[in-house]
């Protein structure tokens, strides 16, 4: 006889404990390039155009945008658990291409990966919270399921850039990726399980009706799951820029990769651990309320990023930052959760990562070009701006 489904996190919290740290892995493989990337490039490849640095961003965010809407779509198809399983079989090849890269086209390849491996585990795992802890915890669970993944990208960021000025750009901090994704993948293959019978028990109870057409609902026409998407492109863009041309700009004021990785770490850290607090905050108080703060937050921290030099005060604006990412971004996913039938959730949240991590891709692509036209700073304070007006359509637009 087979056991009866319960929804809850007190209910099935050794799944969701085991679903956590499994997504610090995932998280943990983004964040082994986050600090040495743009100094890889120029010292490995002799690459100096921010536009062909920050291309390394673009392949990364294009492939997870696409890889997480599929894995959306495909969920109830073929099962979370499987497709969590083959994005880590796609990682565990990125750090060997990395060190034995013989051109930066190897690196645009390893990213190219990369993004498919994170849209595929990342949105698995995602969705496999939500799934088990139904509607009372839900934003909780997202703040424990992106502080977990994010705080490993803080952390991992850290130790790569401590690796590379200890022992150089290559081959070291790459070996913590082949430890990440095989571990992640050990731990996926014997421990955990697939969710799909929570949807069906949630089901049962549920009366949302469902979307006619669930992409262009959540891209453009329902105002609630429209101005959610809008604003979680806009969050990643951001994110893109802040990746890519921090360490440069850190660089160009003569910050060494130590005090660089401090400070570029302060800031996935902060964004994590703020999760703890802001996904159950999401669970109590106005989503809308959480989105527009966090998202004028986030552009205030990056509109003061040009005019600052000290470490202090760099540091003391990632953490700022920090906090308005953390606001915004399990409180996304709980607002689109509550606003789709359980049947449709899984499609509704890969159409918004399709558009949220697009955002990494228009970032890179829009900073890059900026910063090679007009500098760094003109580069940062255009992101600041659009990420103003993003939080003002949030005011405005969401119900």
């Amino acid at each position: 006889m087979q056991p009866e489904v319960k929804l809850g996190l007190k209910e099935n919290w050794k799944q969701f404990t085991l679903l956590v740290i499994v997504n610090a892995f995932v998280g943990g493989m983004v964040g082994m390039e986050r600090t040495i990337f743009p100094k890889f490039a120029e010292t490995t490849f002799g690459i100096a155009s921010k536009t062909a640095i920050l291309s390394f961003i673009t392949a990364f965010g294009i492939t997870k945008a696409i890889a997480n809407y599929y894995t959306g779509k495909l969920a109830n198809r073929f099962g979370r658990r499987n497709l969590l399983l083959f994005g880590w079989l796609l990682a565990i090849p990125i750090p060997f291409l990395l060190i034995y890269a013989k051109s930066w086209g190897w690196v645009i390849g390893a990213n190219l990966l990369l993004g498919i491996s994170q849209g595929l585990t990342w949105s698995s795992t995602l969705v496999m919270k939500i799934d088990l802890t139904g509607e009372k915890d839900r934003g909780f669970a997202m703040g424990l399921n992106e502080f977990a993944g994010y705080f490993a990208v803080g952390l991992v960021a850290y130790l790569s850039g401590f690796v590379a000025d200890k022992y150089g750009i290559t081959p070291y901090p790459f070996y913590l990726g082949i430890f990440i994704s095989v571990t992640g993948f050990l731990l996926t293959l014997f421990w955990l399980k697939d969710t799909r019978k929570f949807v069906h028990k949630e089901s049962k109870d549920n009366t949302i009706e469902n979307l006619r057409n669930v992409f262009a609902e959540t891209t453009y026409k329902n105002k609630t799951l429209s101005a959610v998407t809008q604003a979680g492109l806009v969050n990643n863009l951001n994110d893109g820029m802040i990746w890519g041309l921090l360490p440069i700009l850190l660089a160009s004021i003569h910050y060494d990769t130590g005090q660089a990785g401090i400070i570029t770490a302060i800031y996935p850290a902060v964004w994590g651990i703020g999760q703890l607090f802001t996904g159950k905050m999401s669970d109590h108080f106005s989503k809308k309320g959480m989105l527009f703060g966090g998202m004028l937050l986030q552009g205030i921290a990056i509109l003061l990023i040009p005019y600052s030099n000290s470490f202090t005060l760099l540091a003391a604006i990632a953490a700022v930052l920090g906090i308005g990412t953390a606001l915004v971004y399990p409180t996304f996913l709980a607002a689109i959760a509550a606003a789709t039938n359980p049947h449709q959730r899984a499609e509704s949240i890969g159409t918004f990562r399709l558009w949220r991590d697009l955002g990494y891709a228009f970032g890179a692509i829009i900073s890059g070009i900026t910063a090679d036209l007009l500098g760094i700073e003109y580069a940062i304070l255009l992101i600041g701006a659009l990420t103003v007006v993003s939080s003002i359509i949030i005011k405005v637009r969401m119900s």
